[in-house]
């Protein structure tokens, strides 16, 4: 089995394969992050951000619940 996985599979996503999938810009992300609105983040000791696949879904569905 590959150790690669494809954005749409993987469990964490790095801020490239995020904003790649909302279709948004790093700048974006990091206004969101800034102001708390986008979904939880982990950040690695170096300093690098993850976000949970679980998180990115759970966010998509309460903002699918806001927008009804």
């Amino acid at each position: 089995m590959s150790r690669h996985r494809s954005e749409s599979t993987a469990a964490h996503l790095t801020v490239r394969d995020f904003c790649n999938e909302l279709g948004i810009t790093r700048a974006t992300f990091y206004n969101w992050r800034a102001k708390g609105v986008g979904p939880r983040c982990i950040k690695l000791p170096g300093g690098e951000i993850r976000v949970r696949r679980i998180e990115l879904d759970n966010w998509l569905a309460n903002l699918e619940d806001e927008a009804s």
